[in-house]
């Protein structure tokens, strides 16, 4: 009876309670994580990470949430590996890749599994090229000499700039001194050609970005001196406020962009960037027509009375932004211009850079329509060409000069507009531009549309060539240095228009 009862505890337990069933291997990991031994928390972690089940995750986090610091950092990498897991079957590719960039630079072969399975699934080709590079890169730290070596090759065909520093460590292991082995060897020939075929592949890489990006600011100068080459080439008007316009023009953005926040509701904040350029080019164009009417009116004719007259006036609109404005405010970009497009391996376009680009070919387009297509564009060329005869034809010279001005004024209000995409707003945002845009017109050949183009092309891909070599100060020193030179061969630019003011 004794043999029978003692069977029937070890059956039951005490009082004829049911034993209470084995831990499973994730419990037991769980219930190790709060055990103050440091050896079987490593343990736990490595467990939860083998078993790689992204459902634990508001376990884990409850776990954190509620421990002690040592808890917490034991915790944190099975928590962020996955995390990653969970992001690569992410609807968004941005996280998907973002969680492969974070598995590969974790660097635990446990990932490898994962990533491999997401490869599987994946149609985005630069998704895929990201999970193969953090594949390659788990590899890299492999003890097999063979796969090591498969991995080096594969981030030397993928150009993978995150491998450089890795592929350098190899050759340094096979440095004469260090007495490498012929395993060592052959790693680091392996290493030495994936490095430079990423480096000559990255050179150029540069060279098409900082192409893209010399584009880029030869958009904004050729938006602003548009406006500029009209205005002087119609009425010989050196008007040095031209940039406080352009100012302007990014503030009425910045006002735009807060009267959506506090008026719309917030699903309408999107489109605020629509309603900018419009509002931005009107209010310039207005300011202009009152700057035309109030001042430049009675000094047609007057260049040096006229270039000061402005100069003060830009004094003038600076102060009146700094008091009203402050020194610095920021536009925030739509969710439609955030972001890029990645064309290659390592080129990047933002989107906001292709928008400028975009909107300057507009501007192009929508100006030779307007000067080459129209009744309007056909007065304003008669009046450039011979403004006596013009008169004498019964063309209103003076309210052609008027919109004209506010024409040329409200094209620099758009630069503005668009200028806020890629940098602040400050009261001496003109500033840093109307240099550039008299040496694009003056370059180009007063008046001359296509002059203009081929100008701020050239100034603003020299821009950003001679930059990284120069720095910006002394790289664009060097550009008007090159101008003037250029003038002094041409003193025309490079295209010449005929009429009252080439005549003179």
């Amino acid at each position: 009876m004794l043999c029978g009862t003692e069977q029937a505890i070890g059956a039951e337990g005490p009082r004829g309670t049911a034993a209470a069933p084995p831990l499973s291997l994730i419990e037991k990991a769980l219930a190790d994580l709060a055990a103050g031994d440091p050896a079987k928390q490593d343990a736990a972690v490595q467990t939860l990470i083998e078993q790689g089940d992204p459902s634990l995750l508001p376990k884990l986090e409850e776990i954190r949430g509620n421990s002690d610091r040592a808890v917490r950092l034991a915790i944190k990498p099975a928590i962020d590996l996955l995390r990653n897991r969970a992001n690569l079957a992410s609807a968004e590719s941005d996280r998907r890749r973002s969680a492969a960039t974070d598995l590969g630079s974790l660097g635990r072969p446990a990932a490898i599994p994962w990533l491999e399975d997401a490869l599987t699934r994946e149609s985005n080709r630069w998704v895929r090229h990201t999970i193969e590079e953090s594949i390659a890169l788990i590899k890299l730290a492999s003890d097999d000499p063979t796969t090591k070596i498969s991995a080096v090759a594969k981030l030397g065909e993928l150009r993978s700039q995150n491998a450089v520093p890795a592929l350098k460590d190899l050759i340094q292991q096979a440095a004469p001194e260090a007495q490498p082995t012929d395993q060592q060897k052959a790693m680091a020939q392996a290493a030495r050609s994936a490095v430079e075929r990423i480096e000559v592949w990255a050179s150029w890489a540069n060279a098409f970005e900082t192409i893209f990006r010399g584009i880029s600011l030869s958009s904004i100068l050729l938006i602003m001196s548009l406006g500029l080459a009209i205005v002087f080439g119609l009425m010989g008007v050196i008007n040095m406020a031209h940039g406080e316009l352009m100012m302007i023009g990014a503030y009425a953005t910045f006002v735009t962009q807060e009267c959506f926040k506090a008026y719309l509701p917030a699903g309408a904040f999107d489109y605020y960037f629509l309603a900018a350029m419009p509002v931005s080019f009107l209010v310039v164009a207005l300011c202009g027509l009152i700057l035309e009417a109030t001042v430049i009116r009675f000094l047609y004719g007057r260049p040096l009375e006229t270039m000061l007259a402005t100069w003060g006036v830009s004094l003038v609109l600076i102060q009146a932004a700094r008091v009203y404005f402050g020194d610095l405010t920021s536009v925030v970009a739509p969710s439609w211009l955030s972001g890029g497009a990645q064309v290659m391996v390592g080129v990047y376009l933002p989107y906001n850079r292709l928008f400028i680009i975009t909107l300057s070919i507009l501007c192009v387009a929508g100006i030779y329509f307007l000067l080459f297509r129209t009744g309007v564009g056909l007065r304003v060329r008669a009046v450039m060409q011979n403004r006596d005869m013009s008169s004498c034809l019964g063309i209103p010279t003076r309210t052609v000069d008027a919109y004209t001005f506010a024409f040329g004024s409200g094209l620099a209000g758009l630069a503005g507009c668009a200028l806020t995409l890629i940098g602040n707003v400050e009261p001496g945002l003109g500033q840093n531009y109307i240099v550039d845009s008299f040496m694009v017109v003056v370059t180009g050949g007063v008046g001359k549309l296509t002059g203009t183009i081929v100008a701020s092309l050239g100034i603003g891909g020299l821009n950003k060539l001679l930059e990284p070599s120069f720095g910006a100060v002394y790289g664009k020193v060097l550009i008007l240095v090159l101008v003037i030179l250029f003038l002094q061969r041409r003193p025309s630019g490079l295209f010449t228009i005929k009429g009252r003011h080439a005549e003179s």
